[in-house]
């Protein structure tokens, strides 16, 4: 499979680049010190910007790696202050398939941004890479997160009763995905 790493993408409102060690206050002010925004996550709420910076450090360190796809999401107004993060959390080489997954800033959330970031970076995957399938998935309790995926014509693919953890403990988990024939056909109408 042609791995094509985290390179920077932009879009009209959003830029999606790789996260810098200076980011670590954003990144622990704007989403990773909320308990409402890891509420449905598998990582705990960060307890100082020493620990965002910790993760921030391990990203950047994996960057060399064409197999690693993380992004700082970048509000083009906001100026270069990350609000959230996207990236792949499992990849398949054998199916050619990514595993996305998202967080953004509360302030942020409802206003379309992380639909608009995921897009991109489905785009980029299926442009720029060899990859056939991008899923995600989300727990049908917080069902705004599936709405981010239905807005990029992932389709739902069904719920798996208690087949996840998050920090709410065992979980349903909703998957979605797009293949790179959907994404193809949407592209052909436009």
């Amino acid at each position: 499979m042609k791995h094509i790493g985290t390179q920077r993408i932009e879009t009209e409102s959003i830029v999606l680049r790789r996260f810098r060690e200076d980011d670590a206050e954003a990144m622990y002010k704007n989403w990773a010190s909320d308990p409402e925004v890891v509420k449905f996550l598998t990582w705990p709420v960060h307890d100082s910007a020493e620990t965002s910076g910790n993760i921030i450090k391990s990203w950047i360190a994996g960057y060399d790696n064409m197999e690693q796809y993380q992004w700082a999401v970048i509000l083009k107004e906001n100026g270069d202050e990350p609000i959230g993060s996207i990236g792949a959390v499992r990849l398949d080489d054998d199916t050619r398939m990514a595993h996305i997954g998202y967080c953004i800033g509360r302030r942020w959330w409802n206003q379309g941004v992380m639909s608009r970031a995921l897009q991109a970076v489905i785009d980029y995957m299926f442009s720029q890479g060899d990859f056939n399938r991008i899923e995600s998935r989300h727990d049908p309790r917080n069902p705004n997160s599936g709405k981010v995926m239905k807005h990029c014509r992932m389709q739902y693919e069904g719920t798996m009763r208690q087949a996840d953890v998050n920090n709410q403990g065992i979980a349903d988990c909703s998957f979605y995905a797009v293949l790179r024939t959907d994404w193809e056909d949407d592209r052909e109408l436009v």
